[in-house]
């Protein structure tokens, strides 16, 4: 435990999950097949980091190959097999950047047009339900809380609106997948207050029924968000 204490020491602000993986590759490499990694709190103290990015780290020395998550029994370190060898933790990492980058354009294909149609059909009801959200989003920044819920809540409201169940499992898929990586970039500072700002648009264009503001107000949104999150990749 003291040596994997060692490590912690001198991580970098940025990329913390990715100096995190690191340093975890450098003392697993003295354990045995079958020994467990300590829990991801424990780790989380250690390295005085959120414990989502000791799950970002932990998922991307599992695709390397290197530990493997087991139900109930914890993260175990695995056998070196040829992808380890061959694979190197950083091009794991630029897999995972590449991976949430196309998470990312994905979201800029189908959410603007999303935002669109729902301006068309958004009811009465619906728009005081999404002004309901933006007022606990906003409760939350002022207590410099994450609204990691309300973000990926507004947004699948404006999805209901539009009137499309398929669209709406899509978002739902979307929204999961890219969790952890939102719980993140939320952590930076001007995040939280450009994505209330970027909700506060979107929402003005649904209230005026502008089906090309609501449009163009969701992909300016999507577009913030994502040069925030792949500069912290």
């Amino acid at each position: 435990m003291a040596t994997l204490r060692a490590e912690a020491q001198g991580i970098r602000k940025s990329r913390i999950y990715e100096a995190v993986a690191r340093r975890i590759e450098r003392f697993i490499a003295d354990l045995e097949p079958g020994e467990k990694l300590p829990p991801e709190r424990r780790l989380a103290e250690i390295f005085q980091v959120s414990r989502s990015s000791i799950r970002e780290a932990i998922r991307s020395l599992e695709l390397a190959g290197l530990v493997e998550p087991r139900q109930g029994a914890g993260t175990m370190v695995c056998e070196p097999s040829t992808q380890a060898v061959v694979i190197p933790i950083s091009n794991v990492l630029l897999q995972r950047r590449q991976s949430v980058a196309e998470l990312l354009d994905v979201r800029k294909i189908i959410e603007p047009p999303l935002a669109a149609r729902a301006a068309l059909n958004v009811s009465a009801e619906e728009l005081a339900e999404m002004g309901e959200i933006l007022k606990r989003q906003e409760m939350k920044f002022r207590r410099g809380e994450l609204a990691i819920d309300e973000d990926a809540e507004f947004h699948g409201s404006i999805a209901f609106a539009a009137s499309n169940s398929v669209v709406l499992k899509v978002m739902d898929v979307l929204m999961d997948l890219l969790r952890d990586t939102r719980e993140r970039s939320l952590q930076v500072d001007g995040r939280m207050q450009k994505s209330l700002a970027g909700h506060k648009r979107i929402l003005a264009a649904l209230n005026r029924r502008d089906a090309a503001a609501a449009e163009a107000a969701m992909r300016r949104h999507i577009e913030e968000v994502e040069i925030i999150v792949l500069e912290k990749l």
